[in-house]
């Protein structure tokens, strides 16, 4: 009799326990806007949700364990996913290959082109998956282009956003005298890249070129980026040499009350020795939202 009372109670227990994130954790496939998205969940499922959005070329274990474990131990439900052409995500390769020199020079004199997709696209993908897992409403954190994506939902979505977090990124394309020369280097040669960490994170260096056409096809967002009105925090580093710190300056003073901080010692990147503040000051950021509402 005892031993039935310890396992059921153990059983009740365990309603309320969550396993923590690992970055193997395997992904679910749903069809989005036509395209296979890879996705996964953690936290409790009645916890406030937040979607994270990863940037160029990369899947969602870029984000680390650290980061997501944070946010769901603070009781938070968190969704990542892979965006289209990346991770466990459907690859595009079928959509060709942009000529990144000509779309680049088209995007210089301001005219204007066709993308394979778009960062519209990307952002539709986002709001999808929060229609599949029946989400209503969501937190949105985009780190680098995800935070371009994250933009795009939070303007064009405000009734599907609780907040934005905006993380080194941008709301129009760094000029090339911005980027340094090592950045721009690495992005030359990056599609040609198959390393075992580009592997294990789940990179999908071919859809370099789909996604920075998408990337200068989007322009200057100014326009979208200050007409967004739902809470925002915008995180950048001091020493980001390829989305300098003056474009995430620029991101707070387009979006109405937004607040900006600024890391010392980061670059374009997740510091481990970043992360706690981060966290602190993302969670301390939805707790003052908690408290309007």
């Amino acid at each position: 009799m005892k031993k039935t009372l310890i396992i059921y109670l153990l059983s009740i227990a365990s309603l309320n326990i969550y396993s923590s994130y690992t970055a193997d954790q395997e992904t679910i496939t749903a069809k989005i806007n036509g395209v296979s998205i890879a996705y996964v969940t953690t936290g409790a499922e009645d916890g406030p949700p937040v979607l994270m959005v990863m940037g160029l070329m990369a899947s969602h274990k870029v984000w680390g364990e650290r980061i997501v474990n944070g946010l769901v131990e603070e009781g938070y439900r968190v969704i990542l996913f892979d965006n289209r052409d990346t991770g466990n995500s459907e690859k595009l390769d079928k959509l060709g290959k942009p000529n990144l020199y000509w779309k680049y020079f088209l995007y210089s004199l301001g005219i204007r082109f066709s993308a394979p997709y778009t960062l519209e696209d990307m952002a539709n993908d986002g709001v999808a998956l929060l229609d599949h897992l029946q989400i209503e409403k969501a937190h949105i954190v985009g780190a680098s282009m995800g935070g371009m994506i994250a933009q795009i939902m939070a303007s064009k979505y405000p009734d599907r956003t609780s907040s934005l977090v905006s993380l080194m990124s941008s709301p129009k394309i760094p000029s090339r005298s911005d980027i340094s020369d090592r950045n721009q280097d690495n992005l030359r040669n990056m599609e040609n890249v198959e390393t075992k960490d580009v592997q294990e994170y789940g990179f999908y260096p071919r859809a370099m070129p789909r996604q920075l056409t998408a990337i200068f096809e989007a322009g200057d967002r100014s326009d979208i980026v200050s007409n967004i009105e739902v809470p925002a925090l915008v995180l950048h580093g001091e020493e980001d040499t390829l989305v300098p710190v003056k474009y995430g300056k620029l991101t707070a003073e387009l979006i109405k009350n937004s607040r900006l901080k600024i890391y010392q010692n980061m670059g374009h990147n997740l510091p481990e020795e970043i992360i706690p503040a981060l966290i602190g000051d993302i969670v301390s950021f939805y707790d003052e939202i908690n408290e309007v509402l």
